[in-house]
């Protein structure tokens, strides 16, 4: 990087405090900025750059630690230089210019405010915009007489309003380099369109490739329900003389940015993974085949079926061509079964059509004032009006919009959308209402039925589970402590992203009650994830008492548990990555096998034994692990072995040495017939299940996978038969 040893021509060179958000921003200022040179500022570097194999030059922004120069924002994009005798600085006029070495003005800021030029101050603030203020009348207002904020190119960056200023006119809006090498304007942009009811388009000249449907008071038509807690926080402000979207990261040290792709034609947000040294696709938009603009044409509706998309007709409608509606060309979309009489009594009525993005706003008149009622009214009033909806979906609803002419773009959201009423002829509506009415009863009939056997398995269930609650409730009178977990809640949307949305290339294993997944975190720490599947019969008491041990016990032959995450149906354990696994993948296999040695089996043992010593002897809690065998024991990257999984285990008091249960679990092969047969549990059992492991680790064999001279033997009858032999 450049210094700057001459950039201070008639301004003083200073650091000063301009309040943003009511975070305070430090402006590194300058008065003249040449090419070779840079102005940095926090996270974010100004200078001079050639993008690719490209040797124009232009002033820009980008990441000033990320080794992968990423521009986002450039001045001069359509105006290059062709060499490097460019300069930036401030003209007598007030404004930032860019020339070259002949004068010509390749980039200004054109602002048209008279103002005193020895007040100006340029610079870069710390969130990456670039600022001119007048140093002496707007130094803490955080005012500026210009900002790179308010003309954006490709990218956002957190706390960038993305919007329209009605009052200054300023639309924010992205447009997409037209390649690598070239940031000139493309053809892909991204913006709010202008109108009462605020929607944002992705499109390709003046093609529509994408669009968000209107703000309905919560969210944009197309977006559908977050299932996690996400990494950022979005707002949408909508008021009379500005609307805009911003976002925020959870984490202020995370490294993101939002940007329109030429390439594959996309709004596109990424995260910078510091751990791997690259940018990772957080969102993409469009999400799914129905995201793409009018897929199923005028009066047709777009489902999502797994990862294809799906078209269908609305109700009183057909497709114009079967033929291609079956080979799944929807390009003509549909057509009505039969026309309206318009104002008819009887004649005429609407169907209503639920959780879905309304259609295209392009043809549609909007009132916020009106009731659901009056504009049902309205729009039958109007023989060109083809549908009604409310404008604003909070509460009870309120507000109308209404369409004219074909109905587009509209899609089916499960989880979110709206209400639709789609106007119909009478025969249509009442075909609909009998079938809702047959619906009805069926659905009456079917609930009652389902009710009635509720209530048995309920009386059922209550008479078996009825001991176990009332021990359960003793226990957690008892140990009032277990709601305080000493532990670390996690993100789930953190660490969704850390394991790549649960991918099977992450997968580590899968052991009775769900997967386990390696991830990394946002500051490159690597973990294993626990995560329960649905259908497993760990419940959460059995994971809450997974947590409660791992909190309170602490050894260097146990597992050490980072956190967890408890979040709708997810139910998540976030462990230490375990390098080398657990130890059946070593004892079982012939060729890893090899890489025990009788010194480093040896140490192996000794350490399961410290750690059961620990739990049994040494922690503040009495501990009955119940499920000791070789998949629950992990090996770090020293081959020091840990004791996993605590879902099982039981807790006792100080003179307590065995209980009982009406329900075994664990796994047979390691458990001691007492436990096996009676139910009846004490640290003998997991001194029993200890010895199977012994021997499994001293053999290299499983203890049912045993055969000797044409019979079958268990570890433990093998080892009986060659002491009574005398080989043993």
């Amino acid at each position: 990087m450049g210094t700057l040893p001459f950039m201070l021509f008639s301004l003083k060179f200073l650091l000063f405090s301009i309040q943003i958000s009511s975070e305070t921003d430090i402006i590194t200022q300058f008065h003249s900025l040449h090419d070779g040179s840079t102005l940095t500022n926090g996270a974010f570097e100004l200078g001079f750059f050639s993008p690719g194999s490209s040797t124009n030059r232009y002033v820009g922004i980008w990441f000033k630690n990320v080794p992968i120069k990423t521009v986002v924002w450039v001045a001069n994009r359509n105006h290059p230089i062709q060499d490097k005798s460019g300069t930036l600085s401030i003209s007598k006029e007030g404004n930032i210019v860019l020339q070259s070495k002949n004068g010509t003005n390749h980039w200004s800021t054109n602002i048209t405010t008279k103002v005193s030029t020895s007040n100006l101050v340029a610079g870069l603030l710390g969130s990456g915009n670039f600022v001119l203020t007048d140093e002496k009348d707007n130094r803490d207002s955080g005012f500026y007489l210009w900002q790179s904020f308010d003309y954006p190119t490709d990218t956002i960056l957190p706390g960038m309003k993305f919007g329209w200023n009605l009052t200054s006119r300023f639309n924010r809006r992205l447009t997409a380099w037209n390649n690598w090498d070239d940031p000139s304007s493309g053809q892909i942009t991204y913006g709010f369109i202008k109108s009462d009811l605020p929607e944002s388009k992705i499109q390709n000249g003046s093609s529509v490739i994408y669009r968000s449907g209107p703000f309905n008071g919560l969210r944009f038509g197309a977006t559908q329900k977050l299932k996690h807690v996400p990494l950022f926080i979005v707002d949408f402000v909508y008021k009379t003389d500005e609307y805009y979207f911003h976002y925020q990261p959870k984490d202020p040290s995370l490294l993101s940015r939002i940007v329109i792709n030429q390439t594959v034609s996309a709004l596109q947000r990424f995260i910078w993974v510091e751990e791997n040294q690259k940018w990772i696709l957080y969102l993409n938009v469009p999400r799914d085949e129905c995201d793409n603009y009018n897929r199923c044409s005028s009066f047709g509706i777009c489902a999502m079926i797994g990862k294809s998309s799906m078209c269908e007709c609305l109700s009183g409608f057909t497709p114009k061509s079967p033929q291609n509606w079956s080979v799944k060309d929807w390009s003509q979309g549909c057509m009505r079964n039969e026309n309206w009489r318009c104002r008819e009594k009887n004649k005429d009525g609407f169907i209503k059509f639920q959780n879905v993005k309304v259609p295209d706003t392009k043809k549609s008149w909007i009132s916020k004032s009106m009731t659901l009622e009056t504009c049902k009214v309205k729009c039958w009033e109007n023989c060109s009006c083809t549908a009604y909806a409310n404008s604003n979906i909070t509460g009870n609803g309120s507000g109308c919009i209404i369409w004219f002419s074909d109905l587009l773009d509209m899609r089916q959201l499960p989880d979110s959308g709206q209400d639709l009423y789609v106007r119909s002829s009478a025969i249509e509506t009442t075909n609909r209402d009998d079938s809702r009415k047959r619906m009805v009863v069926v659905t009456s009939t079917t609930c009652s039925i389902i009710v009635i056997l509720f209530l048995f398995i309920i009386v059922f269930c209550w008479r078996r589970k009825a001991k176990s609650k009332f021990r359960e409730t003793k226990l957690k009178e008892s140990k009032s402590e277990q709601e305080d977990l000493e532990l670390p809640f996690f993100d789930f949307g953190a660490i969704k992203f850390a394991t790549n949305d649960f991918s099977n290339n992450n997968k580590l294993g899968e052991g009775g009650f769900g997967p386990v997944y390696k991830g990394m975190l946002s500051d490159g720490h690597e973990i294993a994830v626990k995560r329960l599947s649905h259908s497993s019969a760990q419940g959460i008491e059995e994971f809450k008492n997974e947590v409660l041990f791992c909190s309170k016990l602490q050894h260097r032959n146990l597992v050490k548990v980072l956190g967890f995450c408890i979040e709708e149906q997810e139910k998540l354990l976030i462990y230490e990555y375990m390098l080398n696994k657990s130890l059946d993948l070593f004892l079982f296999d012939s060729s890893r096998s090899k890489f025990l040695d009788w010194s480093q089996r040896f140490a192996i043992i000794c350490g399961i034994s410290r750690g059961l010593i620990y739990l049994h002897q040494d922690s503040r809690l009495r501990v009955i692990h119940r499920d000791l065998k070789a998949s629950n024991i992990l090996l770090d990257a020293d081959m020091s072995p840990k004791i996993a999984d605590f879902g099982l285990a039981r807790m006792c008091g100080d003179d307590q040495i065995q209980g009982n249960t009406s329900r075994v679990v664990g796994t047979y092969g390691y458990m001691a017939p007492e436990y096996a047969i009676d139910g009846i549990f004490s640290i003998k059992s997991d001194v029993y299940s200890f010895g199977i492991l012994l021997l499994e680790i001293i053999s290299g064999k499983k203890n049912k996978g045993l055969s000797h001279s044409n019979r079958n033997y268990n570890l433990i009858s093998q080892a009986w038969r060659l002491w009574t032999e005398c080989t043993l």
